[in-house]
């Protein structure tokens, strides 16, 4: 196993980063790992209900999806459709400084997303998200 995919198997480092490999080595390492991935391009994103389409589209969430911030913090801690893997990567492309959002649901998503890691950290699992 290559050494970004034996990273990536490690819980407790798991967190957002920006990302410092090419994406094609992060791909390797995702299907090395036995990762799903989701790849959001939030290029353009502007407003809630659009991070919230975009981020349901990378991550394949089931069509009841609620679209909205409740919705996405559970359907990000039950990634059963998914099928049985050993972790999680989030990519996010193309990301601005404010998430294309206000302040107040700026901070509502970077919560979403920190809650995220530590659920699936507690669970023995990682889940990464990467900037780009």
């Amino acid at each position: 196993m290559n050494l970004l995919a034996q990273q990536l198997n490690s819980p407790s480092r798991a967190g957002s980063y920006m990302l410092t490999c090419s994406v094609d080595e992060l791909l390797a390492a995702v299907a090395e790992a036995n990762f799903a991935l989701f790849d959001a391009d939030l290029k353009g994103v502007k407003g809630k209900a659009n991070l919230l389409n975009a981020l349901a589209r990378a991550a394949g969430f089931p069509p009841e999806f609620g679209a909205n911030w409740d919705a996405l913090a559970d359907d990000l801690c039950d990634l059963s459709w998914c099928g049985e893997k050993a972790g999680y990567v989030l990519l996010l492309r193309n990301v601005s400084d404010t998430f294309g959002l206000s302040a107040n649901d700026r901070e509502i998503a970077q919560d979403i997303l920190a809650d995220t890691v530590v659920y699936w950290r507690q669970r023995n699992k990682a889940f990464w998200i990467f900037f780009i």
